[in-house]
């Protein structure tokens, strides 16, 4: 999957309607192999994205867990570790 599609459930705060929005913007660009959509096949594009977000919201709202929310920064910290140690300090 599209490396740009972060993982969205059990975080605190929760995710936004802007991440979903912009994680449904990246599934669709990779879906239909395209970054930039024609105005002949914009209003697909947009239609796409609009449900696949709505659907995601819902997946969202409806999942349960045991586990303790993760904290944003600690991922984001974590995250940076890792692509430290993959590719090396960027100054």
């Amino acid at each position: 999957m599209c490396r740009n599609i972060k993982t969205l459930f059990n975080f605190e705060p929760p995710a936004t309607e802007e991440e979903i929005r912009a994680a449904s913007i990246q599934f669709v660009r990779k879906i239909s192999g395209s970054t930039k959509v024609s105005k002949q096949n914009e209003a697909a594009y947009n239609h796409a994205i609009d449900e696949i977000a709505a659907s995601v919201g819902n997946l969202l709202d409806s999942l349960v867990t045991s586990a303790s929310p993760k904290d944003r920064d600690v991922e984001a910290a974590k995250a940076r570790a890792r692509a430290a140690k993959r590719f090396g300090k960027i100054n």
